[in-house]
């Protein structure tokens, strides 16, 4: 007797659509982060400084250069992390004015001959702090990342095909919602939060609940949101508020 053939990609034995199947997630893990997280630039900025103080032999004119540089990356930080930029053009337009300003003060300051009272004055500005600060500084941002990081084991979301799961606590307390019908809307209302860590607002809306589920500052919610739609099947996914990034920042 003549024996028939596999179709492609199905292996012998298991039914059809049973590749398919496997390949979807069995549960979704989503996380709502608090935003000090974006202030991982400042982090960087510190730790990078108080080498480069380490290293320095004595104070002088690069000494205050890198100074200014923290001082400048720090208040940048706190400026994307107060206001929202809701679309590329107006992300790219601060960061384009912000390195105009600081380019100009460093030209002024190391070329006197340009504006003279300028320069007068810029020169008198001499920021400076030794390693033992900026070690300081990002030791402290340490810390709250790692708080950060240890909260968010006792507080987050679990999507399973039949449930949405909200573990919450240190004893791991536990609410039911169910997952069937689920609505979600997903939001990406900062380009430049996007841009570092990918992330945006996901509102859950349970067909059981009367109020909506809001996770800010979802990391990677993009793929969350392919994912979820893979599992749940039929999903309907609305994108509201700004439009999408633009290429520049598209994941």
């Amino acid at each position: 007797m003549s024996q028939g053939l596999t179709p492609p990609g199905q292996h012998a034995g298991r039914p059809p659509g049973a590749e398919i199947e496997q390949e979807q997630p069995q549960r979704i893990y989503l996380v709502s982060y608090p935003k000090a997280i974006f202030m991982f630039p400042t982090l960087i900025a510190a730790f990078l400084a108080a080498i480069y103080m380490a290293i320095a032999k004595e104070p002088g004119r690069d000494t205050h250069v890198v100074s200014s540089l923290f001082i400048f990356i720090f208040t940048v930080n706190l400026v994307v992390f107060a206001f929202d930029f809701p679309r590329t053009t107006s992300l790219t337009l601060f960061f384009f004015l912000a390195a105009v300003v600081m380019a100009l003060l460093l030209t002024f300051r190391f070329n006197d001959q340009i504006l003279p009272f300028l320069s007068k004055l810029l020169n008198q500005f001499t920021p400076q702090a030794n390693a033992a600060f900026y070690f300081a500084i990002a030791g402290a941002i340490g810390v709250v990342f790692l708080a950060v990081l240890i909260n968010v084991q006792f507080d987050y979301w679990e999507v399973t095909p039949n449930e949405l799961l909200h573990h919450h606590g240190v004893l791991s307390n536990l609410e039911r919602y169910s997952s069937p019908n689920l609505k979600i809307d997903m939001e990406i209302n900062d380009v430049f939060e996007y841009f570092l860590l990918r992330s945006g607002r996901l509102i859950l809306h349970p067909s059981s609940e009367p109020r909506a589920i809001v996770l800010e500052n979802v990391m990677n919610i993009k793929t969350k949101e392919a994912k979820l739609t893979k599992m749940l099947g039929a999903l309907q996914v609305q994108v509201r508020g700004p439009s999408r990034p633009e290429s520049p920042v598209a994941g």
